[in-house]
């Protein structure tokens, strides 16, 4: 089925950027955004196929949009590295003018005990998943408050809940740490330019079957079919967070069925 942008679409004239976005829930996102006619900065540290052991790239997720119709600018950017953040921001803004939206989804996960996980690891997991979201809305939040608008979307996880004491854990314990940060962040900040009207908003998918989540073996053979998201949903549920009232949509820590459920949505199919 051919998937064509809808230029008078619910995002038309804003400029988005989706972090993490050369495979998976990023990738997801930045088409459902692109579909509704927002000219789409698609940033992650993969810029070819072949260039990561997974597969995706931010090169061909542009292709896509624009081969579709769409308008999308690729952007490598290693969140990791502070330069790079703020060049994302400035090639946004040079490219497309300043970021209407701005989607914290990029991550670097290791899933070790705490008894085994290194300084270097610990502290690259906090840069990505809790510094560089912090730091792009840092980036983003000045020309947002001059128009009184915007969006930050910032992706989040079950994992940010308490885990039952004796569940084992799975090494997830620093994952939690950084999702239950940002969602304190999300919480905080939204509460702070409430008045400008800027929403801010955290929301977890569920469990999807994006090239990180097998790789990480958290979808196995034996994982039951009705436990496992479809990443058209999560790109929905982020759809809706990106447009409408912002001070009637901002502050909430959701889930993506949630989204579904609560407005009554129907995914659409993705550019393919």
């Amino acid at each position: 089925m051919s998937v064509e942008i809808n230029k008078s679409g619910v995002l038309t004239g804003k400029v988005a950027v989706v972090t993490g976005a050369s495979r998976g829930i990023g990738e997801a996102i930045a088409y459902r955004y692109a579909q509704e006619g927002a000219k789409v900065i698609v940033s992650a540290r993969t810029v070819e196929d072949g260039d990561h052991a997974l597969p995706g790239s931010i090169n061909s997720v542009v292709k896509r949009i624009r081969d579709a119709g769409g308008e999308a600018h690729a952007v490598r950017a290693d969140l990791a590295v502070a330069e790079h953040r703020v060049n994302l921001i400035e090639e946004a803004t040079s490219t497309f003018g300043s970021v209407d939206i701005l989607v914290n989804n990029a991550a670097m996960t290791y899933f070790i005990p705490v008894t085994g996980f290194t300084d270097k690891r610990f502290r690259l997991m906090m840069e990505v998943q809790v510094y560089a979201p912090f730091h792009l809305a840092q980036l983003v939040l000045p020309s947002m408050i001059e128009k009184q608008s915007g969006w930050i979307v910032n992706i989040s996880s079950h994992a940010a809940l308490h885990p039952v004491k004796d569940s084992g854990g799975r090494g997830g314990t620093v994952y939690g740490m950084c999702k239950a940060a940002l969602e304190r962040f999300t919480t905080g900040l939204a509460s702070e330019v409430y008045t400008q009207n800027i929403s801010v908003n955290a929301i977890s998918p569920g469990l999807v079957a994006t090239p990180g989540v097998v790789h990480h073996k958290l979808i196995t053979n034996d994982t039951p079919e009705e436990r496992i998201t479809p990443v058209e949903h999560m790109a929905e549920a982020c759809l809706r967070l990106a447009y409408g009232d912002a001070q009637d949509l901002t502050g909430k820590i959701t889930y993506a069925s949630d989204m579904l459920k609560d407005y009554s949505l129907t995914p659409a199919a993705l550019i393919a």
